[in-house]
């Protein structure tokens, strides 16, 4: 069996492809539920945005523009909502959402299969978690949900982005393994992100 460092770049679209043509990529993994520390349960599932309703996905833009909308207008990027809307819709993306015990969304994430410099990864566009819900471990479990669905893919590493004046989601990304990128903007070129990355190798 050839080193995954020895995989042509065909065989890693092939792996992209497999984990992309199905409906629930995470439909394998054998958890889809969590329960806190204060015994509060929560059911989770995975949806292509085909798939998402209308209602779920409006409040999936609220939620992101109250959580990250603040920390976008404080840089030269600025807070584009209709770019934010356009993300939210694209077809390759895939949702994973908590529901609360009354069946309320509460969190998501949204992510996609793709190439990036060569390595095949699972790409995490957002992890969102409204705020009467955070620090229950949830965001924790769900990161979790990801990598378990990257490793079952056979992927090379999950990545993302994030402000760099966001430090409350740089230490908990810091905090769970996520390291920067090597793909990640140098920090002599000033820019107002950067890349992290965990290995979901072996």
């Amino acid at each position: 069996m050839a080193n995954r460092d020895e995989l042509s770049t065909s065989a890693k679209h092939k792996l992209i492809q497999a984990a992309a043509r199905e409906k629930n990529p995470l439909e394998s993994l054998p958890f889809d539920s969590y329960k806190s520390n204060a015994s509060e349960a929560f059911k989770l599932y995975c949806r292509t945005k085909g798939d998402m309703d209308d209602k779920t996905l409006k409040w999936a833009f609220k939620l992101a523009e109250q959580n990250v909308g603040p920390f976008y207008k404080q840089l030269k990027m600025g807070w584009k909502p209709k770019i934010k809307q356009s993300e939210l819709n694209k077809n390759w993306a895939r949702f994973l959402v908590a529901l609360n015990e009354q069946k309320q969304p509460v969190a998501y994430t949204m992510f996609r299969f793709d190439m990036d410099d060569g390595d095949c990864v699972l790409y995490c566009y957002e992890i969102q978690i409204s705020p009467e819900y955070r620090r229950k471990g949830l965001g924790k479990f769900m990161m979790q949900m990801l990598e378990s669905c990257a490793r079952h893919w056979k992927l090379e590493k999950i990545m993302l982005t994030v402000l760099n004046n966001n430090e409350n989601s740089l230490k908990f990304f810091k905090t769970i393994g996520y390291v920067t990128d090597e793909t990640s903007p140098d920090v002599l070129k000033q820019e107002e992100y950067q890349i992290l990355s965990k290995s979901t190798l072996g």
